[in-house]
C-alpha cells in the first residue's frame, strides 16, 4: 500500500472564526479520491527552527519502511508531525483546506498557523486507507437508527464532512464544544441535523461536553456514535455511552485528537495503549 507523500504549499489564510484559522494548500500531487469521503485524515509535516521547508524522506510502497526512514532523520532536522483531517478539496483542483484551532504558541501546529502565510511550504502524508476506519461512516450510520456525534473545536473538520455526507432522511444529534458563542461556525447537512454548541468557558477541557451529553434526552432506538476531541473527554463519554445507555461497543468509533496536558510527542498513557488495542480489535 503506498503512502502518499507530498510538499503542499499555503495560497490562502483565513480566520473563520477568532481561534480558528483556514489555511488553504496546494499540494505538488493529490490523487482523484482525496477530498470525496469524509474524516480523511492526513498528517502534516512541520519544519524545526531555521529550515524553510521540512527535510521529507520519499514517498514509498511500504508505509513502515517510510516511518523507519523519516525516524533515521537526526531529531534536530526530523520534521514534527502532527494529525489533521481534510475540511475540503476544491473541485477540480490540488487545493485542499485545513482548519487549524489556535491556542497560542504552545505547540508547533498552533504557532505556525499564527503566522502561516502565502508561499510558505509543509510536507503532507496521506490521506491514506491506513488511517481510513474499519468500517465506513456511511455504512455504518446506515445500520443505525440515527447518529450521534460530539467532540471538541479539533473534531469540528471531521464533523462537518461527516454530516454533508449524511443522506436525507437520516436522524442526527451533534454536540460540539467550543471555547465560546464566536466558535460556532455553519454545519450543512440533507439529513435531519439538530447541532448543541455547550460553551466550554473556565472548565477543564471536555466536562461540558460530556455534561451536555450526559443530561441530554437522546432519541429511541440503536445509534452509532462517533466521538473524537480531548483523549480522557473521549475515553468518558465512550463509558457513559456502554454503561449507561446501553450503546454496543462495536457501535462506538472513538478517537482521541489530543491530550490535555500532554503533546504528540509525549509517550503514550497506559490509558491510550488500551484504547489503542481495543481500537486494533474492533478493526
Amino acid at each position: 500500500m503506498t503512502l502518499p507523500v507530498a510538499f503542499v504549499e499555503v495560497v490562502e489564510v483565513r480566520r473563520i472564526t477568532p481561534r480558528t484559522a483556514r489555511v488553504t494548500f496546494e499540494a505538488e500531487a493529490l490523487a482523484d479520491s482525496v477530498g470525496t469521503a469524509p474524516d480523511q485524515q492526513v498528517k502534516l509535516c512541520f519544519p524545526r527552527p531555521g529550515q524553510a521547508v521540512p527535510e521529507l524522506p520519499a514517498r514509498s510502497d511500504d508505509p513502515m519502511s517510510w516511518y523507519q526512514a523519516y525516524l533515521a532523520i537526526p531529531e534536530a532536522r526530523r520534521p514534527l508531525l502532527r494529525s489533521f483531517t481534510l475540511r475540503r478539496r476544491r473541485p477540480g483542483t490540488r487545493l485542499v483546506e485545513i482548519d487549524f484551532v489556535l491556542h497560542g504558541d504552545t505547540g508547533p501546529a498552533a504557532a505556525w498557523a499564527e503566522r502561516a502565510e502565502p508561499g510558505q511550504r509543509l510536507g503532507m502524508v496521506g490521506p491514506s486507507a491506513l488511517y481510513a476506519p474499519s468500517v465506513p461512516f456511511a455504512e455504518a450510520a446506515a445500520a443505525a437508527d440515527w447518529v450521534l456525534l460530539a467532540g471538541d473545536e479539533t473534531a469540528l473538520p471531521a464533523i462537518a464532512t461527516l454530516v454533508e455526507a449524511l443522506p436525507a432522511g437520516v436522524r442526527a444529534l451533534a454536540f460540539v464544544e467550543v471555547a465560546d458563542a464566536a466558535e460556532r461556525q455553519p454545519l450543512e447537512s440533507r439529513a435531519e441535523l439538530a447541532v448543541h454548541w455547550p460553551a466550554r468557558g473556565g472548565a477543564a477541557p471536555g466536562a461540558v461536553l460530556a455534561e451536555a451529553v450526559r443530561s441530554a434526552a437522546l432519541p429511541a432506538g440503536a445509534p452509532f456514535a462517533w466521538l473524537a476531541g480531548e483523549a480522557g473527554a473521549v475515553r468518558a463519554l465512550r463509558r457513559h455511552l456502554v454503561a449507561e445507555r446501553g450503546v454496543p461497543k462495536r457501535s462506538i468509533d472513538f478517537t482521541g485528537y489530543w491530550r490535555h496536558r500532554l503533546t504528540q510527542d509525549d509517550a503514550p498513557t497506559a490509558e491510550d495503549l488500551a484504547d489503542a488495542q481495543e481500537r486494533l480489535a474492533a478493526g
